[in-house]
């Protein structure tokens, strides 16, 4: 594993900041000339080779026990086929890898999303001694229709040379920069460049701060992953596990009979599903669940 060395070490308060000369484990601190992104976690190296080493056995061990990384929380998930299954394992990394892992429920990413027409016109105009910023921006954002297939929309309506269009790519990447929002649609109408100061980070700034100008009047709601669930059990524990459902903020959207089973099919918040298969087990003796990820 590399080593890297850390020239400048800064504990942030908004917009100011304090140099310290050291963090403990589970801070978050800014660094100065090291090339990372924000979340990235350091070490000395010696408890990630244990833990590395110990998911990495298992998994040839056990074709059963799964590893991935989730890309947009940056936490490790481990699957398996049921919670004790998953409780040996970690047990296992902490007497025999000596690494004492902090596990939990695996984060849900949560999305937003606008549900009106509001229209923006930003000018963003900075002037600090020598070259400054300027960029103004002029336009609309309005929620795409459901099923349109595309989280995202950039239409460039300019007419004329408000503004060149070497800046427009940057205007649509201070927009497209919001991860956490799907199902939305910019459009740029006009807008106002300046020949020495303006720039692509202009543009990009008055594009972010566009955004939140015009964000509140555009009615945000959250959005949360759903899970389409079907539960077959014997129809002695139906009412149950309808109630358990219904306790987990689920909506019943459908209830067949087959045979002697009942087989019942709802939606259900993935963020109330975790350990479900370990609850079912216990209300009805028997398991037979499943289920996949909507919005």
């Amino acid at each position: 594993m590399a080593s890297t060395k850390v020239p400048r070490l800064v504990r942030m308060h908004s917009n100011e900041m304090e140099d310290i000369q050291e963090a403990h484990a589970g801070q978050i601190v800014a660094v100065f000339g090291v090339d990372c992104a924000s979340g990235d976690t350091f070490t000395d190296g010696s408890t990630g080779g244990q833990f590395s080493k110990a998911l990495n056995r298992f998994q040839k061990e056990d074709p059963t026990f799964r590893v991935g990384l989730d890309a947009e929380s940056g936490e490790t998930i481990i699957s398996g086929m049921g919670e004790l299954h998953l409780d040996i394992y970690v047990e296992r990394i902490r007497r025999e890898y000596k690494v004492e892992a902090q596990v939990g429920k695996p984060r849900v990413n949560f999305r937003e999303t606008i549900t009106k027409w509001a229209d923006f016109d930003y000018l963003h105009k900075k002037q600090s001694g020598g070259q400054g910023q300027y960029g103004r921006v002029v336009g609309y954002v309005e929620p795409l229709e459901s099923g349109s297939g595309s989280k995202f929309e950039f239409d460039n309506m300019l007419v004329g040379q408000a503004i060149p269009s070497n800046y427009v790519p940057a205007i649509e990447k201070g927009f497209g920069e919001l991860p956490i929002l799907e199902n939305i649609r910019v459009v740029l109408t006009d807008g106002a460049s300046h020949n020495i100061d303006s720039s692509e980070l202009a543009f990009k700034l008055a594009s972010i701060y566009a955004f939140r100008q015009c964000y509140d009047k555009a009615k945000p709601i959250i959005l949360e992953p759903v899970m389409l669930v079907e539960v077959k059990v014997p129809t002695e524990f139906q009412g149950t596990v309808t109630g358990d459902i219904n306790k987990r903020k689920g909506v019943i959207i459908g209830n067949d009979q087959e045979g002697d089973d009942s087989v019942i099919l709802a939606n259900v918040p993935l963020n109330m599903m975790f350990g479900y298969s370990t609850s079912l087990r216990s209300m009805t003796q028997v398991v037979v669940c499943k289920a996949c990820e909507t919005w």
